[in-house]
């Protein structure tokens, strides 16, 4: 069965929600504006990941408050490995582990013959059967990532803790559902962000109507694309 554990003490998580959202702005990852997500729908703020884990040492005391959760509060590790999906999850997962002392493994995207997609762990990572499995990410919106992660750490017999991120704009989800075996996960995030998003168009998003320029952000971004009448 997988491995019950501690909540963290609602004062110790309402602290650490308020020194993530800080370690975000100030490194300018959290971002204020007009922006065309991967979904098509705009948005007036977006998070950009890797202005903050591009600094060392904010990395760590984010990746810190991951090793606070996997210790339950106490000073005993309650997992064995931690891992990460790439790209993200690898700094997160390495970064966790050293901190508690413990070994990180990472599972990558792999295409199939038939076109679908699958994580998997490659390069002679291991799970032995019983291991006790952390799991972490950055930024959650549908899960997507770290629910490709759940069979494969299931097929290699890995018993999961809980799935740890850093920020959860998924409005507030709790759990992840192995989509093979169906069993279901904990799932915590160290600061909760609620991110409207809009249909393009100045008759429903706000950036659109004002003429703020529309920006496409992430590693396929290509910058400012026009006024906000476009979309």
């Amino acid at each position: 069965m997988t491995t019950v554990r501690p909540a963290l003490d609602a004062a110790i998580r309402h602290t650490i929600a308020l020194r993530t959202e800080a370690l975000f702005r100030t490194s300018g990852a959290f971002r204020e504006g007009h922006f065309l997500l991967k979904s098509g729908r705009h948005g007036d703020a977006y998070v950009e990941k890797f202005q903050v884990l591009q600094d060392p040492v904010a990395t760590s005391e984010l990746c810190g408050f991951f090793a606070t959760h996997a210790r339950g509060g106490g000073a005993e590790s309650l997992v064995d490995v931690v891992a990460g999906p790439t790209t993200g999850g690898v700094i997160l997962a390495f970064e966790t582990a050293r901190q508690l002392g413990l070994r990180s493994i990472f599972a990558e995207e792999v295409r199939s013959d038939d076109g679908t997609t699958r994580r998997e762990f490659r390069r002679g990572f291991r799970i032995e059967p019983g291991e006790r499995v952390l799991l972490v990410d950055d930024i959650l919106t549908t899960g997507g990532s770290l629910l490709a992660m759940l069979p494969a750490v299931e097929a290699m017999g890995g018993e999961i803790v809980a799935c740890l991120v850093l920020v959860d704009r998924s409005g507030g989800r709790a759990t992840l559902v192995s989509p093979t075996t169906k069993r279901s996960y904990p799932l915590r995030a160290l600061w909760q962000l609620d991110l409207p998003t809009y249909a393009p168009g100045p008759a429903t998003c706000p950036r659109c109507a004002d003429g703020t320029p529309i920006v496409a952000p992430g590693s396929t971004g290509a910058g400012a694309l026009g006024t906000g009448s476009a979309g």
